[in-house]
C-alpha cells in the first residue's frame, strides 16, 4: 500500500467518525492492556530514524524528512483505527493534537520567532573569561526565556566570538550542554519537558522551588570544567583572540515581547475561569485557549514590528521549527498506543519497567526514575519521554508534587538534564547543531557529541545521584 492510498484510507476512516454523535466518542477508548509491543514499533521506528537518517542518508532526509515522519504516524494510525475503530482513533489523535502538542509547539513557535528578533551586533574576544560568561549568562536565562530562546539569542554571537580560532568545537557543545538544556530546569519557560508537566498540572512554580540545587550544582561545575578546557586550549592558540567591539543589541522592541510570553504563561497559571468545552472527549478550557492565541499574536507582533533586515543579519530561516514541529506532530501521534499501554500499569505490557522503578518496599525507585527517564530521554526527545514516565508514575499531579515529589524531582531532572547527551535529546540542541554547522564550525557527528557528552555529563550526572544533598535521595 502506497504512502498516498494509506493516507487517504485513513482520512476517510477518521472524517467519517467525525459526523457520529459526540458521545460515542466518550464511551469508546483505547484499551492499553490488550495490546502488545508492536504498538510501540511505529514510535521506536521514528525516533530511529530521526536519529539516524541525517547520517545515513542525509539527503533524502532533509528533503523528506515530513513526508519520512508522516509515514510514521499512518502507521500508527490506521492499525489503531482498524483494530480499535475509527472513533477510538480520532479520539486518541485529537487528544494527542489539541491537549499535548499544540500548546507545545505555539510554545516554541514563540520563543523561536520572539528571539529571532534580537540581533547582537559587536564582538566579544573568545577569551576563556568571555566564554564561560557567555555560557552562565545563558544558562541563567534559558529559564525565563527558554532554552530555545536563549539559544538562538545567544548562539550566534558566540560563534562570532570564537570564529577566529581553531579549537572552538568545545564552546558549542558546552553551549549545548549549558544553555539548551540544563539551565532550562527552572520553569515551565524553560524546557518542553516542564512545559508538559505544565500542562498537567504541575504548579509553574514548583520546578524552581524543587530543582534550583542541583540546576546550581550541575551548571557550575559544568562552567568550572569548561572553564579549564578553554583555558588550556586558548593557551595552544598560535593567533590572537577576535578584537573586541562594542555590543548593540537592536530589535529592542522583542524584550517586552518576551515578557508577555513570560506573562501569557503566568496568566493560565494563575487564572481559572471555569469554562472548557469538549472535542471527541478533549477538554479544552479556557485560559489555555487565550495562552495559545495570546502567544500567537505576540510571535505575529514580533514578525510585523522587527525590521526584516534584523532577522537576515541573524541568519534566521524558518527551517528549523519547521523541522521540530513536523517531527513533534509525528512523535505525539506515534506516542498514543506507548501512553496507552502505561495507562494500563500492571495489567499492560510496560510492568516490567513499572517494576524496574518501584522499590522492594513498594515505592518510587526515584534513582531509577532518575536514569532511565534520562537515558530514554536522550535518545527518544525528553518532551515525551517526560510524559511516559509521569504517567508511569501515576500521573496524578497532586501526589507527584507532594508525597510522591522527589519521583516528580527525578523524572524532571532526568529529562532536562539528560536531554542533552544527544542532538536528539531535545529540540534546541538540532537547531544550535545547525546553525553552527552553517557558520562553518565542524561539529561532531552524532556519535562523536555522544562521546563528549558521556565522558563531561555523566559522571556529573552519578555524582548528582550520590550527593546527599540531592533530591533523588533526600528530598529538600
Amino acid at each position: 500500500m502506497t504512502l498516498r492510498r494509506a493516507a487517504f484510507i485513513s482520512v476517510i476512516g477518521l472524517v467519517s467518525a467525525i459526523v457520529a454523535p459526540q458521545a460515542a466518542f466518550a464511551a469508546t477508548e483505547l484499551t492499553g492492556a490488550s495490546m502488545g509491543w508492536i504498538w510501540a514499533l511505529p514510535f521506536a521506528g521514528l525516533l530511529l530514524t530521526i536519529a539516524t537518517g541525517p547520517l545515513l542518508f542525509p539527503g533524502v532526509w532533509h528533503r523528506h524528512y515530513g513526508k519520512i515522519a508522516a509515514g510514521w504516524a499512518l502507521l500508527t494510525l490506521v492499525p489503531m483505527a482498524a483494530a480499535f475503530g475509527a472513533r477510538p482513533a480520532l479520539a486518541g489523535l485529537v487528544h494527542a493534537m489539541l491537549a499535548e502538542y499544540m500548546s507545545f509547539i505555539v510554545l516554541l513557535f514563540a520563543l523561536y520567532t520572539v528571539a529571532g528578533g534580537l540581533l547582537i551586533t559587536g564582538n566579544l574576544g573568545g577569551r576563556p573569561l568571555t566564554n564561560t560568561g557567555v555560557l552562565a549568562f545563558g544558562t541563567f536565562i534559558a529559564s525565563i526565556v527558554g532554552t530555545t530562546g536563549a539559544a538562538m539569542i545567544l548562539v550566534r554571537p558566540l560563534i562570532r566570538a570564537n570564529a577566529g580560532r581553531r579549537h572552538n568545537v568545545h564552546v558549542v557543545v558546552f553551549f549545548i550542554f549549558l544553555v539548551a538544556n540544563i539551565g532550562g530546569a527552572l520553569s515551565p519557560l524553560g524546557d518542553p519537558p516542564l512545559f508538559v508537566g505544565f500542562l498537567r498540572g504541575v504548579d509553574f512554580f514548583w520546578p524552581a522551588t524543587h530543582l534550583w540545587r542541583q540546576t546550581l550544582i550541575a551548571a557550575a561545575l559544568l562552567l568550572a570544567v569548561f572553564w579549564a578546557i578553554d583555558t588550556w586550549l586558548a593557551r595552544r592558540e598560535t593567533s590572537a583572540p577576535n578584537r573586541d567591539i562594542p555590543i548593540r543589541v537592536r530589535g529592542l522592541v522583542n524584550l517586552p515581547l518576551l515578557v508577555a510570553i513570560i506573562g501569557a504563561i503566568l496568566a493560565s497559571a494563575l487564572w481559572k475561569p471555569g469554562v472548557s468545552g469538549t472535542i471527541y472527549g478533549t477538554t479544552l478550557e479556557l485560559q489555555n485557549i487565550a495562552r495559545d492565541a495570546a502567544l500567537i499574536v505576540i510571535a505575529l507582533l514580533s514578525l510585523r514590528l522587527t525590521p526584516d533586515e534584523h532577522r537576515e543579519a541573524n541568519g534566521f530561516t524558518w527551517e528549523p521549527i519547521r523541522e521540530v514541529a513536523k517531527l513533534f506532530a509525528a512523535i505525539f501521534v506515534c506516542i498514543i498506543p506507548v501512553l496507552a499501554m502505561l495507562n494500563a500499569g500492571r495489567d499492560g505490557v510496560f510492568a516490567p519497567l513499572l517494576d524496574a522503578v518501584t522499590a522492594s518496599n513498594g515505592n518510587p525507585h526515584e534513582a531509577a526514575y532518575f536514569w532511565l527517564t534520562g537515558s530514554l530521554s536522550a535518545f527518544l526527545d525528553n518532551a515525551p519521554t517526560y510524559l511516559v514516565f509521569f504517567e508511569l508514575a501515576g500521573g496524578e499531579v497532586r501526589e507527584l508534587m507532594g508525597p510522591l515529589s522527589g519521583t516528580l524531582a527525578a523524572i524532571s531532572l532526568g529529562a532536562v538534564f539528560m536531554g542533552a547527551l544527544t542532538y536528539i535529546g531535545n529540540a534546541p540542541n538540532l537547531m544550535v547543531y545547525a546553525i553552527a554547522t552553517e557558520r562553518g564550525i565542524r561539529m561532531p557527528s552524532f556519535f562523536g557529541y555522544v562521546g563528549w557528552s558521556a565522558a563531561v555529563l555523566l559522571p556529573l550526572f552519578v555524582l548528582l545521584t550520590l550527593l546527599p544533598i540531592a533530591p533523588i535521595l533526600i528530598l529538600p
